[in-house]
């Protein structure tokens, strides 16, 4: 069901009608999916043999540049691991020159053929699923023999269909979904950051 649907004039009620959306949505994600994309991340960041590509367009631009940032630091101070994490969103010169000079939709494709190898990871973030520089770029990653993962919203539009591991937030609330792919991007951090430590050492540290 769309929210809102209707006119709020109490805040009280809008807030806790909003909390109920926020979590009632993230209860749609699946957590057999959840649990498989952890184990290849932990894999991944390991081993630091491959790369991992995060994009996304307006918000989940940003989200996709906390990705990055986040993924590398907090795991990387574990010593346990070797997170290469790439924001594809982050070179506006790069991102202005395929722009004009390829087309705006190859925007990332354009940079995985630069800068990915065979058994890289990319992960998309779009809301709507449906947006075509994302679905370039996953269309790109599975022909090139790269792992494709998605966080999307709505109906999951195409994205959800051609990734090979999809994260699912059924909500039909922009602010909603983003705010639950960003708890997606935090639960796998902070899971493979515990799973690293020993407990006297996560009973040490902030989360």
């Amino acid at each position: 069901m769309k929210f809102p649907n209707k006119k709020y004039k109490n805040l009280n009620s809008y807030f806790n009608d909003y909390y109920i959306e926020l979590n009632s949505s993230i209860s749609s994600v699946n957590i057999s999916i959840l649990r498989k994309i952890i184990l290849l991340l932990k894999k991944v960041y390991k081993t630091g043999n491959n790369k991992v590509f995060v994009c996304g367009n307006g918000g989940s631009a940003a989200l996709a540049e906390h990705f990055a940032c986040d993924h590398q630091k907090i795991l990387f101070e574990t010593k346990k691991f070797k997170p290469k994490v790439f924001s594809l969103v982050s070179n506006a010169a790069i991102g202005t020159a395929i722009s004009n000079d390829v087309k705006y939709r190859s925007i990332f494709s354009e940079q995985l053929k630069y800068q990915s190898n065979k058994g890289d990871i990319l992960i998309v973030i779009s809301s709507s699923g449906k947006s075509k520089n994302i679905i370039e770029a996953i269309k790109w990653a599975n022909k090139n023999n790269m792992t494709s993962i998605s966080m999307t919203g709505f109906n999951g539009g195409i994205v959800k269909i051609i990734s090979k591991y999809n994260l699912h937030i059924s909500s039909k609330n922009y602010g909603i979904i983003e705010a639950n792919h960003q708890s997606m991007m935090n639960i796998i951090s902070q899971f493979l950051k515990v799973d690293a430590l020993k407990e006297n050492e996560i009973k040490k540290i902030k989360f």
